[in-house]
């Protein structure tokens, strides 16, 4: 049994997952990634639903969730939070407890790490955070699945993230990176370092897996990096903080020269989308050779899909016949 263990599991961050964990469900990830280009069709959801539960607008994850669910003969319903009752009238515990006996599964993207956690305690049915203000893990595990495509196993590569360190992909990603060994660097301003509890948990992670953390305002960190990495400086709901960030992180744009001080020439660009050009990035790096920002998010819908699979179906997500829809036959 290889992912039979993984069965039923949640995912609210990656704290809760092994080393071995992580690599199984990177192997399936590429495993479907393969399948899909083969063009091989496969109705492993057959007859399982989830619920796709979203207070915040998504363009990757929520396409993801859908067509890798589709894609594999299962149901994904949609629900905003104008069409359910989710802690508004009515409590989140007692929406867990309707969902959990409707839906095979549930995904939630929106803003308390808590709500998560409750639709976990209370629904019965495996959970995955597609989004809070504390997590991202699902774009981490694609995030690290598009590193390996360039440079092979993750381990001992040096990934770096500047901007804003305390939002929710750098803290994925360094949870991440600490249980695969990856050299992670956070390189932000000290106004919006992340915190030091899981910095410090994630240190003393990374050092038992050969890696080392590093985390502070020092630009001169990108040199050796495999990869640059950086987000958005104005999240979702702190829309009012605009032109003080923009002031505070103008000088941790990624631009050509930045790239350039990783004396990298294969050095790649990485952005979890969307982007806004000419701020945290410039047209030329996310538009040019060096970017795999695109790749980054054909990989979100593999990953998902890996996760969904080894959760919902053990090892039943390694057999399954499959059909090409290239392959015709005059019978």
């Amino acid at each position: 049994m290889v992912l039979e263990t993984l069965k039923g599991r949640s995912l609210l961050t990656w704290l809760d997952y092994s080393k071995e964990e992580i690599r199984l469900l990177l192997d399936l990830a590429k495993k479907v990634k393969d399948q899909a280009k083969r063009g091989e069709l496969h109705q492993r959801f057959l007859g399982k639903t989830i619920a796709l539960i979203f207070e915040k607008r998504s363009t990757r994850t929520r396409c993801s969730f859908e067509t890798a669910f589709g894609e594999e003969g299962g149901h994904p319903v949609f629900l905003s939070t104008g069409d359910i009752q989710l802690g508004g009238k009515e409590s989140i515990e007692d929406t867990a407890r309707v969902l959990g006996r409707m839906f095979s599964a549930i995904q939630f993207r929106g803003f308390e790490q808590s709500a998560v956690e409750i639709l976990v305690k209370y629904s019965g049915v495996p959970v995955y955070n597609g989004l809070t203000d504390s997590f991202h893990p699902t774009q981490a595990l694609a995030d690290i699945m598009t590193l390996e495509e360039n440079f092979g196993d993750s381990a001992g590569k040096t990934l770096c993230f500047v901007g804003d360190g305390r939002n929710n992909v750098a803290r994925s990603l360094l949870v991440i990176c600490a249980k695969l060994g990856v050299n992670f660097r956070i390189i932000t301003p000290p106004e919006l370092m992340p915190d030091e509890n899981l910095v410090r948990s994630c240190a003393s992670l990374a050092a038992s897996n050969s890696a080392s953390i590093y985390v502070g305002p020092d630009l001169a960190q990108v040199s050796g990096a495999d990869a640059l990495y950086t987000d958005v400086w104005v999240s979702m709901g702190e829309e009012a903080l605009k032109e003080t960030r923009k002031k505070l992180l103008m000088p941790y744009q990624v631009n050509q020269a930045l790239m350039d001080r990783t004396g990298r020439k294969d050095a790649i660009f990485l952005h979890c989308l969307p982007a806004v050009r000419g701020e945290e990035v410039t047209p030329d790096v996310i538009n040019g050779p060096q970017s795999r920002a695109w790749d980054e998010a054909e990989n979100r819908k593999h990953t998902i899909k890996a996760i969904m699979l080894a959760t919902l179906c053990g090892d039943a997500a390694l057999g399954g016949s499959a059909v090409s829809p290239h392959n015709t036959s005059d019978g």
